[in-house]
């Protein structure tokens, strides 16, 4: 399923005093397979555009309601904003939002806090029944059992326990085990390494990594974390103001340093080293992973005569 948005643009409160642009006419694609970044500071429009994406916020032309505005003496009649996921027009009335949210999961920042069941299996089969109406339990309790497992609890050990006395990392984990428990095509997740330490945030990349391989074929990630997005993105999307800026690979994205420092954005650690040695006359070529970026020194130390 690919993403294909065109002149996509939303306005909080429209016709009201408190009107506020949150989308500027943003085109973007994202292909299907991809481990897809987006970034920018707070307010510049990710989340509401992620939002878009399985129909928490719509399109006005798939309202009912809806009347296409007609264009002004001597100007052009304005662009109407387009969305496709996969065979899901967005833009269309008939368009089936239950269908599309059962293939587009959704992980909200601190998705813990959305736990609610009395049992850890109780909450991960919410999603399921009610996106997968008439499943027998024998079905039920093997796709319950299966996300709990692939996000990497104890089955057994936590079906029959309450969420909230779980720990803060196995939180995390039982909440994504209820959105992925459909088996969506698309999983997007907003700061999915939020309030972490390091070895929870590595653990948690490392989850999503195995669960794109094995059973979400594109995810989206909404991050503040230049390195997470340098470590683990095959593109990234930046977002400034509404507005969308540009859509690089990595290494060509945080080469553009200056332009991010004057967005309000970060650069990636390994590309303010990659940088300091440069200003040295120690250029490096490297995808500013960390390992990327120590092959990368130790191969311009073995060229040093």
């Amino acid at each position: 399923m690919n993403i294909i948005a065109e002149h996509l643009s939303y306005v909080y409160n429209a016709g009201s005093p408190f009107a506020a642009r949150a989308l500027d006419d943003v085109t973007l694609t994202i292909e299907e397979g991809e481990f897809f970044g987006i970034i920018g500071h707070t307010g510049s429009g990710k989340s509401t555009f992620v939002k878009h994406l399985n129909g928490l916020i719509r399109l006005p032309s798939s309202l009912k309601h809806y009347r296409r505005p007609k264009a002004k003496k001597g100007r052009p009649a304005p662009v109407e904003p387009s969305l496709r996921v996969g065979e899901y027009d967005l833009a269309s009335r008939k368009t089936d939002f239950y269908g599309l949210r059962k293939s587009v999961g959704m992980v909200f920042q601190y998705p813990e806090a959305q736990l609610f069941a009395e049992t850890v299996f109780d909450d991960v089969a919410f999603g399921l029944k009610s996106f997968s109406r008439g499943m027998q339990e024998e079905e039920i309790e093997r796709a319950v059992r299966a996300a709990i497992e692939m996000v990497g609890l104890d089955y057994q050990a936590v079906r029959d326990v309450s969420p909230f006395d779980l720990s803060g990392g196995q939180k995390r984990r039982a909440a994504i085990a209820g959105v992925i428990v459909t088996r969506p095509e698309i999983l997007i997740l907003d700061e999915p390494a939020a309030g972490l330490d390091p070895l929870g945030k590595r653990e948690i990349m490392d989850l999503l990594h195995r669960i794109h391989g094995d059973w979400c074929k594109t995810v989206v990630i909404v991050s503040h974390d230049m390195d997470e997005i340098a470590e683990n993105c095959t593109r990234a999307a930046v977002f400034s103001e509404g507005r969308l800026v540009c859509v690089l690979p990595p290494k060509e994205l945080f080469a553009r340093a200056e332009e991010l420092f004057s967005l309000g954005l970060d650069v990636p650690l390994t590309q303010k080293l990659c940088i300091a040695l440069e200003k040295r006359g120690i250029k490096l070529d490297c995808n500013l992973t960390v390992d990327g970026f120590v092959r990368a020194v130790l191969a311009a130390r073995e060229g040093t005569p």
